[in-house]
């Protein structure tokens, strides 16, 4: 079976939906007529930055989302199920027939001028922790007015709250043993915490003479991680809980993996969730789950470690640890670099790996993974891309604990004074 997604807030960037306008030009009219300016402009030209502005990024989001909708209904066959993540529901309940465009593009609008009003909080990626460990990490350091906004994958979450206590509890989190980044996210608000429950209660006023038709296609809830029911009233309930209730994309994937469903295809302006939907299937049942041996080595992955090396010894020296969070996939375009920063990153790239490489190579190549795979093929490279053996005095070490930290020091994820500090607790 095969499930379309939808991408949400985040994905959006200048000269997205380029390719479409032009084949759709109803679609342009239609929604131009409710947001009563160009969007083809919006997405094309981003006058005065406005992508990045929450009152037009989710417009403009649901928009280009209808594009490669009705492209997907010309080009690829039937799905069986819609899912989309955070403000990517209202494209597949779109999709599915529980209202036309235009109201859709209303729904959206409302939401992201409600959801702007709200400030004062701040959300941040927590990456390479289990759900455990980051509840258990908020709990001991009393981050009380934190929470989990998005259970994205297994080992991916963001976290909601006040700028303070993010600000406050992002250095505990960095001592974290495995976390692999505390990254800043760029929005206005505490999205999908109790902090925007007075966003939800009025945009729940807007959605009660909403009428909401009967769904072709099952789409999937972010709030239950199942399918929206028949009943009407329980779709709207639905949508104003999303708005201060965490996004359960983990729970949707498996859910729809359960289901039966094989394919999925992403239909936006990005590969994130296609990346999320590869670590949630991927990834093994906790309870599932064998306990791996000591002696066990994973098997090498040149590719993946190319991946990482770019992230942390290219581009995190250059753009701090959003690097380490940045999905492999993701356009270099959303980090907003300049010219000046593609020469300082081919430079960086060149000393990294001992060759030369031209600025051009990273501007064409403007993702981790798409990088990569370019890298790989050149002979000049493909020796120097992979990164070199574990030195020996590190299997000497009896204590595992030892040997992973100073692995962790000689790949570049621990600096040498927190694994020092790391050691001495140990001892």
């Amino acid at each position: 079976m095969r499930c379309y997604v939808f991408p949400g807030q985040g994905t959006q960037k200048k000269g997205m939906g380029r390719s479409l306008f032009g084949r759709f030009p109803d679609l342009r009219r239609r929604a131009d007529r409710v947001l009563g300016y160009p969007i083809e402009e919006l997405c094309l030209e981003n006058p005065e930055r406005r992508l990045s502005d929450t009152a037009y990024a989710q417009p403009a989001i649901y928009v280009v989302n209808a594009l490669h909708w009705s492209a997907a209904q010309e080009d690829l066959p039937p799905a069986d199920f819609f899912a989309g993540h955070s403000l990517g529901e209202y494209s597949a309940l779109f999709a599915a027939g529980a209202f036309d465009f235009e109201t859709g593009l209303t729904l959206v609008r409302r939401r992201a001028e409600l959801m702007s009003q709200v400030s004062g909080g701040a959300m941040a990626a927590v990456v390479g922790l289990s759900e455990q460990i980051v509840q258990q990490t908020l709990e001991q350091h009393g981050a009380t007015g934190v929470v989990i906004a998005n259970y994205n994958a297994p080992e991916q979450f963001v976290l909601s709250g006040s700028r303070e206590e993010l600000a406050r509890i992002k250095p505990v989190f960095e001592q974290v043993e495995g976390v692999r980044g505390f990254v800043p996210v760029r929005v206005s608000g505490p999205f999908h915490a109790p902090a925007m429950a007075p966003a939800a209660d009025r945009f729940r006023s807007l959605l009660a003479s909403v009428e909401v038709g009967e769904l072709r296609t099952p789409v999937i809830s972010n709030v239950t991680g199942r399918p929206f029911g028949p009943d009407a009233q329980e779709v709207r309930d639905l949508l104003a809980d999303q708005i201060a209730r965490p996004v359960r994309w983990t729970d949707c994937i498996r859910y729809l993996r359960d289901a039966g469903v094989s394919a999925f295809t992403e239909l936006g302006e990005s590969k994130v969730l296609t990346s999320l939907i590869d670590r949630i299937t991927t990834a093994p049942d906790a309870e599932a789950k064998p306990a791996r041996q000591p002696e066990e080595e994973p098997a090498p992955d040149p590719r993946r470690d190319l991946i990482e090396r770019i992230k942390r010894e290219i581009l995190q020296p250059e753009i701090g640890d959003e690097a380490l969070a940045f999905d492999e996939d993701a356009s270099f375009r959303q980090l907003g670099l300049n010219s000046i920063i593609y020469v300082r990153l081919a430079r960086r790239a060149g000393t990294v790996l001992g060759v030369p490489i031209k600025p051009d190579v990273i501007f064409q190549h403007r993702s981790c993974a798409a990088l990569a795979d370019h890298l790989l093929t050149r002979d000049d490279i493909a020796g120097a891309a992979a990164p070199e053996a574990s030195p020996a005095p590190l299997r000497e070490y009896r204590d595992e604990r030892v040997t992973a930290l100073l692995r962790d020091c000689a790949n570049g994820t621990l600096t040498v004074d927190r694994t020092i500090e790391a050691i001495r607790a140990l001892a």
